[in-house]
């Protein structure tokens, strides 16, 4: 297979017209580019170029080469291009997953402004109710990021991009919620909450919880999204136990801590360190950290 430098020497000294003159061009000696020249016509099989007294021209075969010759080196001038824009983030593909629960209160903003100041990156999302899951497309070579809590199995790279408090929710008027203060785990004691479903990954959090506190509440209906359980809570169903981030702005009910105080680990999973555009997304998050909406982090600090 013939090397870039040879194809560069030869598509020089076409262009030169000379050896002398493509050398010098090239910063090489005159034997060095001769040898090169000489290692592709063996290659091929066939002289490429015709020696004359006063210079050079290509044979039939030269001229042949020559296109091709010239074609590969413009390939290999867009993929060095290619590899610096995505280095200096004007260009690139991102395939990234998120916890369903992190997503619309925690990363959406972040893509927000990620999106503006890099607009030529591609951004793919994909969702996932667990961190577990999430890990798995990682090593399946689904997903270069996850955005997660820890996931139970996991043995690659971990960034710890901030720390999440858990919170808990009720409908306005609510007898427990309407009280100052955080909010006892063991007052849920046969209380109405909304639990998630199945697969989601606070739903084993929450169900563990529970035990470690001896807690049995009365469980109204399951959810399978984190932002539904907030409305579900403001439209009087029940308490809903919900990361800081999946409640809304303008949530219409009351926001209350834990207690003892509860929180979970936001993690960046990766497949490893040697990927630029994912290392920059990745520092990207880490340096805006975890935003509370205004009014929610109001309502905490005044209970």
């Amino acid at each position: 297979m013939p090397t870039l430098r040879a194809l560069e020497c030869f598509v020089a000294t076409v262009e030169a017209g000379s050896i002398t003159r493509a050398a010098a061009q090239l910063h090489l000696s005159q034997p060095a580019l001769s040898h090169q020249i000489a290692v592709l016509e063996n290659e091929l099989g066939s002289p490429l170029l015709e020696r004359l007294p006063r210079g050079i021209r290509p044979t039939s075969a030269g001229r042949e080469a020559l296109r091709h010759a010239r074609e590969a080196l413009g390939a290999a001038e867009r993929v060095v291009q290619a590899g610096r824009a995505v280095a200096a983030l004007d260009e690139g593909h991102l395939r990234i997953g998120c916890a369903g629960s992190m997503t619309a209160g925690l990363l959406a903003p972040m893509l927000r402004t990620w999106r503006r100041r890099h607009p030529r990156v591609r951004l793919v999302l994909q969702e996932r109710s667990s961190a577990d899951a999430l890990a798995a497309m990682i090593t399946a070579d689904e997903i270069d990021v996850a955005i997660s809590p820890r996931p139970t199995r996991w043995d690659g790279p971990v960034e710890l991009l901030a720390g999440e408090e858990v919170v808990i929710v009720f409908h306005t008027g609510d007898p427990l919620g309407d009280r100052p203060g955080p909010i006892p785990i063991t007052a849920l004691h046969g209380y109405p909450v909304i639990q998630y479903a199945g697969p989601h990954g606070l739903a084993g959090w929450l169900d563990g919880l529970f035990a470690e506190h001896d807690v049995s509440p009365d469980i109204v209906i399951r959810t399978q999204q984190t932002t539904s359980a907030p409305a579900l809570a403001a439209a009087g169903l029940g308490a809903a136990v919900v990361p800081v981030s999946g409640v809304p702005a303008g949530f219409a009910g009351t926001v209350h801590r834990l207690d003892p105080p509860q929180s979970r680990d936001v993690v960046a999973l990766t497949a490893g360190r040697s990927d630029v555009l994912v290392e920059q997304f990745v520092g990207f998050l880490k340096a805006a950290g975890l935003r509370v909406p205004a009014a929610v982090a109001r309502q905490l600090e005044a209970v």
